[in-house]
């Protein structure tokens, strides 16, 4: 069964639109009746598109490698993993480099975990949580990560999500949140990027509406600055990329 349409404004109307964030759109995959086929088919999709979106890479070398030794391992937390690409694609880059990881990988969703699980390894879990109930098992991590979560967040949940991410930092640790920025140039670039896939690639899966939907949620540089708390800082990359970053950076030798 293919996906349903998502209800997509049109493309200029959509771009005509983009100063302001639209709370009210939603993502197809967030749907609890959701077609299983193409929620798996977009988990397996989605390594090729992160690894150019979100770039797992730069993740790893800025926020995750400093922390590593080869003597013992540190501990990654990614918060709202879906299927679990992107840390497993770190765990890859740690053990290329010899260095020792174990990443824990929660979402609330049983769906995405059902898929994650189907890659566990001794250094990889996946379970269904919540930061809240983490935080009250005593859980620290050397890092907290999460991609593409906050465009999903009430501002009440934003402030729950880095409350709770202060107490799951371990001491010497790092807490990012990275998401989209918002902007007519990460909008129609990936409308333009997305589109001659639409009918082969991506066919059959949620990646490309609920993308741009996810854009259109997304918070600019100035609405995230504005809505976090004193201790958070908010750091551009590219493309389109906004970081959330709490505790202090370390420097790769």
């Amino acid at each position: 069964m293919a996906p349903p349409a998502a209800a997509q404004p049109g493309l200029l109307h959509a771009l005509a639109t983009m100063d302001r964030r639209d709370e009210s759109a939603r993502e197809l995959m967030d749907d609890p009746g959701a077609d299983r086929v193409a929620m798996d088919r977009t988990y397996h999709r989605f390594g090729p598109v992160n690894r150019i979106v979100s770039r797992p890479a730069a993740v790893y070398e800025e926020w995750v490698r400093p922390r590593l030794a080869t003597t013992h391992a540190a501990r990654m937390l990614d918060v709202g993993a879906g299927g679990g690409d992107l840390p497993r694609e770190i765990l890859r880059h740690a053990e290329r480099d010899g260095l020792r990881l174990e990443v824990v990988a929660i979402d609330p969703d049983e769906r995405a975990v059902r898929y994650a699980s189907r890659h566990a390894s001794p250094r990889f879990r996946a379970r269904v949580a919540t930061t809240a109930e983490l935080v009250a098992e005593g859980e620290t991590f050397d890092v907290v990560w999460s991609n593409h979560v906050l465009h999903h967040l009430t501002p009440t949940e934003l402030g729950a999500l880095l409350a709770d991410t202060e107490r799951l930092v371990a001491p010497g640790g790092i807490g990012v949140h990275g998401d989209i920025e918002r902007s007519r140039a990460a909008y129609l670039g990936f409308w333009a990027a997305t589109l001659p896939f639409a009918w082969n690639a991506l066919a059959g899966s949620f990646i490309r509406p609920d993308g741009l939907t996810s854009i259109r949620r997304s918070h600019t540089a100035s609405e995230l600055a504005a809505a976090i708390p004193s201790g958070w800082r908010v750091k551009r990359g590219f493309p389109s990329r906004l970081e959330l970053v709490w505790g202090n950076e370390i420097a790769d030798e």
